[in-house]
């Protein structure tokens, strides 16, 4: 009996977005946070959360792009094995939320937000949930009055680029990018 019920459930088909969190799981194994003792891929797992639990994105390519969206700029992971493995959609929007780093950082700021600016809007949403869960973190990293300035400064520019989207977006996708602002603009709010 054992055997026809694991037969039976592993050719039930499974989400993408689940696929998405064992493979950012794997390719973040021993990165760890700024605070030296929470397992980097918490982070990851907290944004693909936001922009589901928070947001209320059910987008498949969206929460697989936030489960990922740090997986080529922080791992050995590149654009191919993200479109093998998950589709071109999603490669395109982890792709956009990748900083080019042989850019010096002034040019790689530039860069990331032109190129973020053009890109899909669930890369801006992504990028939403990423900034409301680095400003939610922030306390266990005891942060300076520096860092909170450059936090905000962030949640400010991620704010500004998703911004346009309330008026290109219709409907529940604009729903969505207004929730994130708003979410992200409360929590600066409580920071300050």
């Amino acid at each position: 009996m054992t055997n026809l019920h694991a037969a039976t459930v592993s050719s039930i088909p499974h989400p993408a977005w689940q696929d998405a969190i064992a493979f950012a799981a794997r390719r973040h194994t021993g990165q760890m946070r700024r605070d030296k003792k929470t397992p980097y891929v918490s982070h990851v797992f907290r944004v693909a959360m936001t922009v589901c639990a928070c947001f209320g994105c059910h987008d498949e390519a969206a929460l697989c792009a936030a489960a990922l969206h740090d997986t080529i700029e922080d791992t050995g992971t590149d654009f191919d094995d993200i479109e093998d493995r998950f589709g071109i959609q999603t490669a395109h929007i982890v792709a956009a939320l990748t900083k080019n780093m042989i850019l010096r950082e002034p040019e790689r700021e530039v860069d990331y937000d032109q190129r973020l600016a053009k890109a899909d809007w669930r890369a801006r949403l992504v990028k939403l949930a990423d900034v409301y869960d680095n400003l939610h973190d922030l306390p266990n990293s005891k942060p300076s009055a520096g860092a909170l300035e450059r936090m905000t400064s962030r949640c400010a520019r991620a704010i500004a680029l998703a911004e346009p989207d309330l008026e290109r977006l219709t409907g529940e996708d604009r729903e969505i990018v207004s929730r994130a602002i708003g979410l992200v603009r409360a929590a600066v709010q409580a920071q300050a």
